[in-house]
């Protein structure tokens, strides 16, 4: 499907650092890592920041998110109670809707984003005629009235794949790169130990957690002929989606060790651009080594400047630039500006 803004893109370019803190583990704990370039590198990956993204759209701007679940005959059960259904019509329901769902009918690890309306639509289709045996049917006629902005635009952001019902697959609008160091990053050993009130003798208890600190390279594309596609051609969904998206990622903080090690930075700069063509970002395949007293945010900020400008002069034509915002210069933008700005701009060209 084609619209006015096929193709078109906001390209999220930013640089935010973090003191101590693990802001996304491995399997043993340990700050994620990466090699780049040949220099170990801190990263935190992309899921962790798009969770951290729909937390923070739900949390502080009150935008209406979907449920990311393995529990979806919960879910369906609950909306079918709601509705009036018994107990034992609303496990029917559920089971039936969840196997529908999964790609193997034992599966109990994977994760599907539902939406409160689409569960309160389930139940309401099934307290109409309830037929167990043609679940995947009547999810199909339920999803062709459904519209994700109402209550669920994470789907329309992040995207949703049921294999047993591609009708119900939504492809994200939204790409996030895993975030990277600019720099060359080592992990450290925070060796402590906790004092007992009662027993004095010695350490009531001893362990050690890893940490590190350092200024990532944060990579968003937003596509905003895809996201209008998602939420059904309404443009002023749209408008208000990506006002919230981008308040969303400036205010996003991974959870990870917040209490022990709290890490609540903002963005130390920002490069956001409107393109037309595929999304292009900065690799920082040499690690940043700032010089006479240069700070790594100062030298990061120059390196990420450089490369987008080297890479717009390489494309040519093909770069696509519609507009740019800085945010974090002394006569940049607030991030309220930002968004307004972007959704102004996005206004102008539906508007063409």
């Amino acid at each position: 499907m084609t619209n006015k803004l096929q193709n078109t893109r906001i390209e999220f370019h930013i640089l935010q650092s973090f003191p101590v803190s693990c802001l996304n583990r491995d399997d043993v704990g340990s700050p994620k890592s990466a090699l780049i370039g040949g220099t170990q590198r801190a990263r935190v990956s992309s899921q962790c920041w798009k969770r951290a993204i729909r937390l923070a759209m739900h949390e502080y701007l009150s935008v209406q998110t979907a449920c990311r679940t393995r529990l979806v005959e919960q879910i369906i059960a609950e909306a079918c109670i709601a509705e009036g259904a018994t107990e034992e019509q609303a496990q029917k329901c559920g089971k039936a809707i969840a196997k529908a769902f999964k790609k193997k009918e034992n599966a109990k690890d994977t994760l599907f984003f539902i939406s409160k309306k689409e569960a309160e639509k389930i139940a309401q289709k099934f307290k109409e005629d309830f037929d167990e045996k043609n679940a995947e049917a009547n999810l199909k006629e339920i999803k062709v009235k459904l519209n994700t902005a109402m209550d669920g635009v994470d789907i329309a952001l992040f995207g949703r794949m049921a294999a047993n019902v591609p009708d119900l697959n939504v492809e994200a609008a939204a790409s996030v790169a895993h975030a990277i160091s600019t720099h060359k990053v080592a992990s450290e050993v925070d060796f402590f130990t906790a004092v007992d009130d009662l027993d004095k003798n010695g350490a009531g208890h001893m362990d050690s957690l890893e940490f590190n600190s350092a200024t990532y390279y944060r990579y968003i594309s937003l596509d905003l002929g895809q996201l209008l596609v998602n939420l059904g051609g309404n443009e002023d969904f749209l408008l208000k989606a990506v006002e919230n998206f981008t308040k969303a990622i400036y205010l996003a903080i991974p959870t990870a060790r917040q209490k022990t090690m709290p890490a609540s930075t903002i963005w130390d700069y920002a490069r956001v651009l409107i393109r037309k063509g595929q999304h292009i970002q900065a690799s920082f395949e040499e690690a940043v080594k700032p010089q006479n007293g240069q700070s790594i945010v100062a030298a990061s900020k120059a390196k990420l400047n450089e490369e987008l400008r080297r890479i717009e002069k390489i494309s040519g034509s093909l770069y696509g630039k519609i507009a740019s915002f800085e945010l974090g210069e002394e006569n940049g933008l607030s991030i309220d500006d930002l968004a307004a700005a972007l959704s102004a701009k996005v206004r102008e060209i539906l508007a063409q």
